[in-house]
């Protein structure tokens, strides 16, 4: 049976190391998977062929100015879809290690009252 002293200090610790996300790592893992999954699919298309290729996935120009699907769009849509997902992913890990935080902030102060 755990002493209810332990238990709040087991909290303290899982909240300041465990819960907490490192945001670079997870923004370049994210940003890879992101890149990768739209280089490999213009890759596919441009692939597969045909005579109209690809018609809903050159619409992405109109959010990455210079993206179409050909080899070099391909790799230019990498590094767009690497460079949004990294800022989203990094933000978001952010606020969430803000939350975490704050959350800690306030157990440690109902701690000491």
């Amino acid at each position: 049976m755990a002493i209810p002293d332990q238990d709040q200090d087991l909290r303290q610790i899982v909240y300041s190391r465990v819960i907490r996300l490192n945001a670079l790592v997870l923004a370049t893992a994210m940003g890879l998977v992101a890149g990768f999954a739209l280089f490999a699919a213009t890759a596919f298309l441009l692939l597969k062929g045909g005579p109209v290729v690809g018609p809903h996935l050159s619409l992405l120009a109109q959010f990455f100015v210079g993206y179409e699907v050909s080899w070099p769009g391909a790799v230019l849509g990498f590094g767009y879809a690497f460079g949004v997902t990294w800022l989203i992913s990094c933000t978001g890990a952010m606020l969430y290690n803000a939350v975490v935080d704050f959350q800690d902030r306030r157990a440690r102060q109902s701690k000491q009252s």
